[in-house]
């Protein structure tokens, strides 16, 4: 004999789907965001940070991760060549201070930038 259970949780989104409470929601036939997209390995991660935001709790070594896979976004928003540089200069403090293991979290192995090269995408960004 079939045994049928249903939770109270169950019976309650049963209920509410029957009374129409869900009918007509926001983003109703509209694609997940994010659907089809190649996600990071820490997805989840980032997606708690943002939504909860959690900036605070990351540690910096991730934060410079971050900050270094966001670069381009970043300098595109400056509006002088000097405020790109600085941006490099302090960048690349950090970087050097994670090198030498004066910064919170795991060891990270990231390069300096360059920041001639980062002026000259700046550059090109802003005649597009």
């Amino acid at each position: 004999m079939a045994h049928w259970y249903e939770s109270s949780i169950d019976r309650q989104i049963r209920e509410a789907a029957e009374r129409g409470e869900f009918d007509d929601l926001p983003g109703t036939g509209k694609p997940l965001p994010g659907a089809g997209e190649v996600l990071p390995d820490d997805w989840w991660l980032r997606d708690l940070v943002q939504r909860e935001n959690l900036s605070a709790a990351i540690p910096a070594t991730l934060l410079l991760r971050r900050d270094i896979e966001d670069l381009p976004d970043a300098v595109a928003k400056k509006t002088s060549e000097q405020a790109v540089r600085a941006y490099v200069a302090d960048l690349n403090t950090r970087i050097a201070r994670a090198h030498r293991g004066e910064l919170a979290g795991p060891a990270i192995a990231l390069a300096l930038v360059d920041a001639d090269d980062t002026v000259r995408q700046w550059r090109a960004h802003r005649t597009r």
